[in-house]
């Protein structure tokens, strides 16, 4: 163990248990959580926990942050009750979450004020590769801080690519990554649902349209999930639509930045909002299929 390497996770929910108890097989972690529960969870993986973010915080070499959007950033880092003042100068903040490139320039110039850096490393995998250590992590952020992150980032990576060395680039990269993540669900849910249209068994589709040329990570990931949809519970929540109403708005405002039309991301897009819209926003993603073809019809 890595006893003298400390790293806060602040947010012990779906993802942030699962990497903070990864990390805590070989560095010290401290973690914190709003929900009393997850604290108890964390305490019993030998994560130390505590009563607030700040004092989660202070002392350690490495924050790890899971936050929704550009502005929940802003708040945890320098709010009310913001962690930035109390992280000791040379710590790193490692940015997890995909809140687009617009927040991190503001950010990182104010996380300088106190000599701290700023790791761009958005990941992706889900909870069960969280804590396998098996996630996709892209990084851009400057050597020295890259390696001040280093102990923490491959623990928690299977495959960790860096995209550049400055903040930003991350985002970049995984703008374009939500782009075909959020298109892949949409079209495999559309394409079930034709399935289902035409009277065909939807495992046997599914495990035909695997084994060929349309076969896809999501639809493979998500395919199964998508057929549990239209049951009484649903499929379990691994990914919540809303999440892709998020990053779906993220690729719209870069694709308009850049002035390139994306037009199959856009009507992407506008499933994942139908879907909030019509109260799905917190199913899991594959719930999609029911803006599209709102009941089964096959038994």
């Amino acid at each position: 163990m890595t006893s003298n390497y400390t790293i806060t996770v602040l947010g012990l929910g779906a993802m942030g248990l699962p990497m903070a108890t990864r990390l805590a097989s070989q560095l010290t972690v401290h973690g914190f959580d709003i929900a009393e529960p997850r604290l108890k969870l964390a305490e019993e993986a030998g994560i130390r926990t505590f009563a607030s973010a700040r004092k989660a915080s202070v002392g350690a070499d490495a924050l790890l942050l899971a936050v929704r959007n550009g502005e929940q950033l802003n708040d945890v880092l320098f709010g009310d009750n913001g962690v930035a003042a109390v992280l000791k100068p040379g710590a790193v903040v490692i940015l997890g979450s995909t809140v687009g490139t617009e927040a991190i320039p503001a950010t990182v110039d104010r996380l300088a004020a106190y000599g701290v850096d700023l790791v761009d490393a958005p990941l992706s995998g889900g909870p069960k590769r969280a804590g396998e250590g098996d996630l996709l992590i892209v990084v851009g952020a400057s050597p020295e801080a890259r390696e001040k992150a280093a102990p923490a980032l491959e623990l928690l990576a299977s495959t960790l690519t860096v995209v550049g060395d400055k903040p930003g680039d991350g985002q970049a990269l995984k703008t374009v990554n939500q782009l075909l993540c959020g298109v892949h669900i949409a079209a495999a849910a559309e394409a079930l649902a034709l399935a289902d249209a035409l009277g065909l068994d939807l495992e046997k589709t599914l495990a035909a349209l695997e084994a060929g040329a349309a076969g896809s990570f999501m639809l493979s990931n998500r395919g199964p999930r998508i057929l549990q949809a239209y049951t009484e519970d649903g499929a379990e929540v691994l990914s919540r639509l809303d999440i892709f109403v998020k990053d779906m708005g993220i690729v719209g405002k870069a694709t308009r930045a850049a002035g390139l039309a994306a037009p199959v991301a856009a009507a992407a897009e506008q499933l994942y909002l139908l879907g909030q819209a019509q109260g799905l926003a917190a199913a899991d993603d594959s719930a999609v299929i029911k803006v599209v073809a709102p009941t089964k019809r096959t038994a």
